[in-house]
């Protein structure tokens, strides 16, 4: 009998599913707990699949550099060229080449009136004011400055400027220097992804590498949920991330999502963390009482099989003797 009509079946990694109901009181518990935030989740069905998606919530745990990539200057929006938009007096083209306006507007300087009280005296003051005229002038030949790179993103349409605003991401308010392009995220700080349920371990650690636009390699991570009791889990490349974290519950004091590198972090089982935060000479006291318990079992071994042994030696002296005796 085919049982898979009445009982939806989720998968949450390779060969491991979860039931449709069981998964939704899971996301309801998270959803509740998460009421009124962005980290709600929502559910849809899309060709009898399952989907769960939203934001997941992933903290910095790593111990070495990154490398953030270099603004890629060829995905900027830029504003059409036209004869009215002159920005600092030259346009700026699709590949950042000077174009010459068709038409200048007038541009009307007049002579400052002399001062009827000027003496050597006011030379100095005069100097300062006709170097502040002279900064107040338009310079045609001025070119990017920050006026002009202020004017020109006021003449961007708002859909646009969202456009910018997403072409680059900052790490906890840390965006692309030259020279601060490598450097370590504050251990424990957050950041999340939107993504969705059917989406492996590999493919949400790309997204957020690209988010983010650092140049390493996704294989050079990994995603671990790490426990308050020290546990530490590694997600495999067939785990969904998403599920993962709705059935560990929605409460980040009781377990995170870190990215780690794979080469710094060593999985703890449940049975180790137990024992992690305990003091040393607890820990010693415990290892002192298994060995005390080890030494009863291996006594209590050795006077069982040496029963044994005195038994099988006295019943083959019997059977030695039996054929003389006759």
């Amino acid at each position: 009998m085919d049982y898979s009509s009445e009982i939806h079946l989720v998968p949450c990694g390779k060969e491991k599913y979860i039931s449709k109901n069981e998964l939704l009181l899971h996301l309801k518990t998270y959803n509740l707990y998460y009421e009124g935030q962005n980290l709600q989740l929502r559910h849809r069905e899309e060709e009898d699949e399952f989907i769960v998606e939203g934001l997941l919530n992933i903290s910095w745990g790593l111990r070495r550099p990154i490398r953030l990539q270099m603004q890629d200057d060829n995905q900027r929006i830029r504003p059409p060229p036209s004869s009215s938009s002159w920005h600092s007096g030259c346009n700026l083209g699709a590949h950042g080449s000077v174009i010459k306006p068709s038409t200048l507007p007038d541009i009307e300087v007049t002579d400052a009136e002399p001062s009827v009280d000027d003496d050597e005296t006011d030379s100095t003051v005069d100097a300062k004011n006709l170097k502040a005229e002279q900064e107040d002038v338009p310079q045609l030949m001025r070119t990017r400055s920050d006026v002009g790179v202020r004017r020109r993103g006021n003449l961007r349409t708002p859909s646009e400027q969202r456009r910018l605003k997403r072409h680059r991401f900052s790490i906890n308010g840390h965006f692309y220097n030259h020279k601060t392009s490598v450097f370590t995220p504050a251990y424990g700080s957050i950041t999340n992804v939107r993504i969705n349920s059917t989406m492996t371990t590999p493919q949400v650690l790309k997204l957020l590498l690209n988010k983010f636009k650092i140049e390493n390699s996704a294989e050079e991570f990994a995603l671990y949920i790490v426990h308050t009791s020290g546990e530490k889990q590694k997600l495999k490349a067939t785990d969904y991330p998403l599920i993962a974290r709705v059935l560990q519950g929605p409460c980040e004091q009781i377990s995170k999502v870190f990215l780690m590198e794979k080469d710094q972090v060593e999985e703890v089982t449940y049975d180790v963390a137990q024992y992690i935060k305990f003091e040393m000479p607890v820990l010693k006291s415990f290892i002192q009482k298994l060995k005390e318990e080890e030494d009863r079992e291996v006594k209590k071994l050795r006077r069982k099989y040496s029963v044994l042994r005195v038994m099988i030696e006295r019943r083959l002296e019997e059977i030695s003797e039996g054929p003389i005796t006759m």
